[in-house]
């Protein structure tokens, strides 16, 4: 199961049981920004903007992710 969550000209997919570490894959315009660790907080690949970690923070808060 994929979820799929759109923010800020952004796409967020996670796919449930996918590999550890739990992680976010964040796309813009169809290109990978950044695969996000959301348990260590870091990078896996890509680099993040400040406005996508805010995304990223907005979202665990709000429990989607």
């Amino acid at each position: 199961m994929v979820g799929k969550v759109r923010r800020g000209n952004h796409v967020f997919l996670t796919w449930k049981g996918d590999h550890g570490p739990r992680h976010v894959h964040v796309y813009r315009d169809g290109e990978l920004v950044v695969k996000w660790n959301l348990d260590d907080r870091v990078a896996m690949k890509g680099h993040p903007t400040a406005r996508v970690l805010q995304l990223i923070a907005e979202l665990e808060k709000e429990g989607i992710l």
